[in-house]
């Protein structure tokens, strides 16, 4: 029987999790395969995913555990469409997906694609019967195959699928000094740059610390983002305060978000991932496509993608002393790598390879 692809995903929110859903569904499509996306009615996801031509079913939202109810009007829409494989990335869809397999048994190929760490160990009776009926897990990185190995009891297939990246869209870039010009930033100096929704998480006000610390201060400071929506301008007003309070305006601009920022990345010198332990980060490989090395932190996924300081350098996480050790580090040498090779580091992402992957995977 052919196969056809099942994409649930019963999240009302939106995020970077929602959107790899959709962008996997839309280029497992493309491909020629048959696809469709299972969630809620009116959700942010639906409604992405109309833009994007993919069929979508609609379902009301389950509990996160034992809602056998929900597991069985879900199986029988599964039956009803004729699908094959039922693909979850959110920890919340794990146990509903557990159910279906549960009940149809090689009739469901059912596989979680991680896209978060594991916060404590998963071994108990309940996580490991969960588990148990899932065919697949895939790991974007490694370090994270490594994590489930030794925190949880999972036997079935474990495999290493990165997350994709359309490299096509960084393909084509600016001058640098131009892309400079129309962001408005200074062309004489070195520019460090972060990217991400204004939040304590993704560390502006850590980079912005540091700036009070670092030795050299002929380096400019651009950040892209905008207040995470509908949680209030509380840390923004933070970080406009403290460049107030260290008068720092004239080496800080602040731009708004842009659906393709690759010509942010083209403009900035090196990109800063401040946070304490990004899982995957894709900003880091979509910095490495543009050229762009990477100043990190030495936790969670970003020491694996930049392959041990080959594509940027690492810092302590959370340290502000040493990222501004290392930013002083930057100024005074001028490092810099060939911008090609940062390029090459960002093949392995590009979402052609990774839908092979996937197809291999599930032997499509």
């Amino acid at each position: 029987m052919k196969a056809k692809l099942g994409y649930l995903c019963s999240s009302e929110s939106w995020g970077g999790l929602e959107m790899n859903h959709v962008r996997n569904a839309e280029w497992m499509r493309l491909r020629g395969h048959s696809v469709v996306l299972i969630c809620v009615k009116d959700s942010p996801i639906e409604k992405f995913a109309a833009t994007k031509n993919i069929e979508t079913l609609t379902i009301e939202k389950h509990k996160k555990y034992y809602d056998f109810k929900k597991a069985k009007a879900l199986t029988s829409l599964i039956l009803e469409e004729k699908i094959t494989h039922l693909i979850v990335r959110s920890t919340y869809d794990i146990s509903i997906a557990s159910n279906v397999k549960r009940k149809l048994k090689e009739k469901i190929h059912t596989s979680y694609f991680m896209e978060m760490q594991l916060g404590v160990k998963k071994t108990n009776l309940l996580h490991t019967i969960r588990y148990k009926y899932i065919d697949l897990w895939s790991c974007p990185l490694n370090w994270l195959k490594v994590q489930v190995d030794e925190w949880t009891n999972f036997k079935n297939e474990l495999v290493v699928i990165p997350s994709g990246l359309d490299l096509s869209q960084f393909s084509i870039l600016n001058s640098a000094e131009n892309d400079r010009k129309i962001m408005k930033m200074d062309e004489n100096k070195l520019i460090v740059g972060l990217i991400g929704r204004f939040d304590v998480q993704k560390g502006q006000l850590l980079l912005l610390n540091a700036m009070t610390k670092c030795e050299h201060v002929d380096f400019h400071v651009a950040l892209l983002g905008e207040p995470t929506k509908n949680e209030g301008n509380l840390y923004f007003e933070e970080m406009q305060s403290f460049i107030e309070q260290h008068q720092l305006k004239a080496r800080v601009s602040i731009h708004p978000f842009q659906d393709n920022p690759s010509s942010f990345y083209n403009a900035i010198d090196w990109l800063v991932m401040a946070t304490k332990a990004e899982t995957f980060g894709m900003v880091t490989i979509e910095s490495l496509a543009c050229g762009t090395p990477v100043l990190g932190s030495n936790a969670g996924g970003t020491p694996e993608i930049l392959e041990n300081e080959k594509g940027g350098m690492l810092f302590q996480s959370l340290d502000v002393n040493d990222l501004a050790n290392k930013i002083d580090l930057i100024c005074e040498r001028r490092e810099t790598i060939e911008p090609f090779a940062l390029k090459t580091m960002a093949k392995k992402y590009d979402h052609h390879i990774v839908c092979e992957m996937v197809e291999r995977a599930f032997n499509i």
